[in-house]
């Protein structure tokens, strides 16, 4: 402030400058009413148990949070009889706004006996609702508008599959071409940061982004829902695509003030989180269980939950103690406990229910594993759930590893396991087979005396395949460094003639000196692709069929299918070679196979290849970057058995227009080569016509006589042109 004196007096008053005064001794002046609660349905007491009231009621109250001294306020009011009694309700102000919410979503509805229950709102609600017209008034009705459908691309007049494609930073979902060039059906640069993932019935693509993951589909690919979830690395979808998991390594932090986000208080520190697919909706959030890399690093196994194929249930291991089993939506522990079990490793559902003769659906069932303790043995169980009955138990001895294998259809499960000799300097491993189906589920042990590096099940079929190995650089070679020498067996259920004859598995065919190391199955079962892949010098990939059917002119000496000599229906049908293979994967019909080389892996002749499942290359890409290819799932036929046996019975039928689309895409000239030379010839034809216009116009200039030919003095002059066809194509195989 100026400095002034009575001889230097400013002239107005509204000159004087009170800024310094007024910022000494401001007062602060609270706005909102957000901390401040409204408690009904206290009891009706006078002023000697209004204390004792209070304080009962402090107790409640004392764990949501902090109440301001002088700030439990009991409005009262003299009675009929002239006594001073409480209204029945009172503020309570908290320090601030979130402890107020709080405490209405904890206190409210809490029962103080068995004639009070409390009744707790915001202050500011009560106003808010307090002001709403006594006169209803009808909200303007939305103009209803069709969402697309997520299914879409099934009603593709060619039948053909899609797949995305990611490269660099582009996104591409493609229609698969067969031979040619795939086309795109829809493009879009940095649609995600780090990779992408379909649902398991192919309705959405998941990308992945560092505030959470967005779905996307339909036919304009629109976003259809998002989830935040900060620094998200992994999401697992439930079977029928109803719920999804998202874990993240960076636990949950809910800021105190000013968060708008799905999370609350509770789910603070916490990665894992499980959401309602279509609104979006948290269900509940759950903290990680890391357990221990071989390196020392904490590792995460995932998916952690396991869900049951009813969707009913979720579940997850604590290695060593227990088998949390979690129901849906409520996302509870089944019966409030999880189920203790000493030395659980791991566990695996049924793929299927399955339903009884009544067409009721049956109860699931998981099948978990315990190791050697002491002197008890290492047990695989079956379990029912929600029952928790015990349905069958197989004892195990000198074991040091199990992996459980479910048939896609629940009607098997293989038990690998890994076993030593009793000194513990060699091992093998051998095969326990569980026919789940069957009365009382037999067990039957098929020996195998090798390692076993891999292990697959044919869909919707009774036949696996194994991979073993005798090298004795097994067990000392790093991943990739070393190619084993492996052999691949097949395997069959041979059933027999009589009722009474027992069923076993026995072996089709062995085949030795290979290098395979990975099986993967067509999803329609029959035909099969070995491979060797994370190898440094071998990329071999070969196509088997095992129903190949012979041809007219040896099945003189091929057996009948009476006969018992499967081995003669395994027939290699082709051997490929992709350099620098990282990943291999079905389409869904089992037509095509995608082999790809991934920029994750290294940087070699990164791209992809299509394949027919004859083993004959269709198509190949190389791209700069390429990352990543995945077939966009299909969902489960809606046809019934009978419908889809009355379409193979009439398969010749249906085919007609197949066939001539086939017919049409084998001619000799491709449609993009006739459409290339169509280009050529309609461009050539305009530049004749351009330098003709510019000769005359030179002639004229010249004052030479243009002469036009006369139509009828011209000879006519025919043009054959020979198109070509394959009508027919037949191979023979000459022994």
């Amino acid at each position: 402030m100026a400095r002034f004196d009575l001889n230097n007096l400013p002239e107005h008053e509204e000159d004087i400058d009170f800024s310094d005064i007024e910022e000494r001794y401001q007062l602060s002046f609270e706005e909102g009413f957000d901390n401040i609660v409204v408690v009904d349905n206290i009891p009706l007491v006078d002023e000697t148990k209004e204390e004792k009231l209070i304080q009962f009621l402090r107790k409640i109250f004392k764990n949501v949070g902090e109440i301001r001294e002088n700030h439990f306020v009991m409005p009262k009011a003299v009675n009929e009889k002239g006594k001073l009694m409480s209204k029945g309700f009172m503020f309570i102000e908290f320090e601030n706004g979130e402890q107020a919410t709080l405490a209405v979503k904890l206190i409210d509805g809490f029962k103080m006996d068995k004639s009070h229950t409390l009744a707790v709102n915001r202050f500011t609600d009560v106003e808010k609702y307090s002001s709403v017209e006594e006169e209803f008034r009808a909200p303007p009705v939305e103009e209803f508008v069709e969402k697309e459908h997520l299914r879409s691309w099934l009603a593709d007049e060619m039948g053909r599959d899609q797949m995305v494609v990611y490269r660099h930073n582009e996104v591409q979902v493609l229609w698969n071409m067969q031979k040619e060039a795939p086309h795109v059906a829809h493009n879009k640069p940095h649609w995600t940061e780090t990779y992408v993932q379909w649902s398991p019935l192919g309705s959405y693509l998941t990308t992945f982004h560092a505030q959470g993951v967005a779905l996307w589909g339909g036919e304009s690919w629109k976003k259809i829902i998002r989830f935040v979830h900060p620094g998200v690395k992994l999401i697992d979808f439930s079977p029928n695509e109803r719920y999804l998991v998202t874990w993240s390594n960076e636990p949950i932090v809910v800021p105190e003030e000013g968060y708008d986000g799905p999370f609350t208080a509770k789910d603070q520190d916490n990665q894992i989180a499980v959401w309602d697919v279509k609104s979006g909706t948290l269900f509940r959030t759950f903290p990680s269980l890391p357990t221990q890399a071989p390196t020392g690093r904490s590792a995460v196994s995932w998916p952690v939950f396991k869900w049951a194929p009813s969707e009913r249930y979720f579940a997850r291991v604590t290695p060593g103690q227990q088998i949390s089993v979690y129901e849906a939506p409520s996302m509870g522990l089944l019966n409030k406990k999880s189920i203790k079990i000493e030395g659980i490793v791991d566990f695996e559902w049924a793929p299927i229910s399955g339903t009884d003769k009544a067409g009721k659906v049956k109860d699931d069932m998981l099948a978990y594993w315990t190791p050697e303790v002491d002197n008890q043995p290492a047990r695989v169980t079956l379990l029912n759930i929600p029952a928790q009955t015990i349905i069958r138990t197989k004892n195990l001895f000198n074991v040091n590893d199990c992996k459980l294998h479910w048939q896609n259809q629940g009607d098997f499960l293989c038990v690998k396991v890994d076993r030593h000799t009793k000194n513990k300097k060699v091992t093998y491993s051998n095969l326990e087979i569980f026919r789940v189906r069957e009365k009382d589920i037999p067990v039957e042990v098929v020996e195998v005396k090798e390692s076993i590096l891999a292990f697959a099940w044919e869909p919707k079929g009774e036949r696996f395949a194994v991979i073993t190995t005798s090298d004795p650089n097994f067990t000392s070679a790093t991943p990739g460094s070393t190619t084993l020498k492996t052999s691949a067996s097949f395997y069959y259920l041979d059933k027999g003639k009589g009722k009474d004859t027992l069923q076993s598995f026995k072996v089709i065919k062995t085949l030795t000196g290979k290098s395979c190391n990975t099986i993967f199955w067509s999803p329609k079962g029959r035909n099969v692709v070995l491979a060797t892949l994370r190898s440094q010098t071998v990329w071999d990939l070969e196509f088997y069929d095992l129903d190949f059917e012979p041809l007219e002119s040896a099945a003189a000496k091929v057996p009948t299918r009476g006969e018992k000599d499967p081995s003669a229906y395994l027939q290699l049908l082709a051997s490929g070679e992709h350099y620098g293979v990282t990943d291999i994967e079905w389409d869904p019909s089992g037509r095509f196979v995608a082999t790809s080389a991934s920029v994750w892996r290294h940087t070699m002749e990164n791209g992809y290849q299509i394949w027919d499942f004859k083993g004959q290359m269709l198509y190949k890409e190389t791209l700069e970057k390429f990352k990543q290819l995945v077939w966009r799932p299909r969902p489960k036929t809606l046809l019934s058995k009978e419908q889809i046996k009355n379409i193979r019975k009439n398969l010749r039928e249906y085919s007609a227009r197949f066939e001539e689309q086939d017919m049409e895409s084998s001619s000799l000239v491709s449609s993009a080569e006739r459409t290339r030379r169509r280009q050529l010839l309609e461009d050539w034809s305009q530049w004749r016509q351009m330098v003709e216009a510019d000769l005359a116009q030179a002639r004229a200039r010249a004052g030479q006589q243009v002469q036009v030919a006369n139509a009828e003095d011209e000879e006519a002059e025919e043009v054959d042109e020979w198109i070509e066809e394959v009508i027919d194509e037949k191979e023979e195989i000459v022994a």
